[in-house]
């Protein structure tokens, strides 16, 4: 039976935090389910690293389809979470409906993987994080560590069936690790 992987996330989401886990879900063989807080047309950004800019900078990239809104969710259904990046994860964080989506995951040790400013979202089940490790984008390590987790300076680290990785160069280590704990 093929595994069914959740994809949570909205506008603003960094083109290739979502882009490249969707497709090597797809390419697995997996089926690959992209949830926003609406069912819609998302836009996505382009976040890159220039000289002249002490952070990233954004630009406008693709448009990407989501499958299902979060309400719509049924989270019991799904082998595995992915939570990309951007700047979606600070508002998506504000539906209702996304922290039963998130608490089932830690509650089922079912594989989670979360990367760059995805770990912003971790916020509603900061009960889950406590003691456990990850790593996130560096400026978001006043939020992971607020939750309780403990942050790894690492751009890639597993702790039980939690893969976080600090950006997108960090995508292949990143998909390779939460698809070796899917399967």
């Amino acid at each position: 039976m093929s595994k069914k992987v959740l994809i949570v996330t909205g506008d603003a989401v960094e083109a290739l935090e979502v882009f490249y886990p969707y497709y090597r879900c797809l390419e697995e063989g997996f089926e690959a389910v992209i949830a926003s807080p609406a069912k819609k047309t998302l836009h996505t950004v382009c976040h890159d690293f220039e000289a002249h800019s002490e952070t990233y900078t954004e630009k406008p990239a693709y448009q990407l389809s989501s499958h299902v809104a979060f309400a719509d969710v049924k989270a019991e259904e799904y082998d595995g979470l992915i939570i990309p990046g951007g700047r979606a994860p600070e508002y998506i964080r504000l539906n209702e409906h996304l922290k039963p989506i998130l608490a089932h995951f830690f509650e089922t040790n079912k594989p989670i993987a979360v990367i760059c400013h995805g770990s912003q979202v971790l916020a509603l089940v900061k009960e889950h994080l406590r003691g456990r490790e990850m790593t996130a984008y560096q400026a978001c390590r006043p939020d992971v560590e607020a939750c309780g987790a403990v942050y790894k300076t690492d751009t890639l680290h597993v702790h039980g069936n939690l893969v976080s990785a600090h950006a997108w160069p960090d995508l292949p280590g990143f998909m390779r690790e939460f698809i070796r704990l899917l399967r």
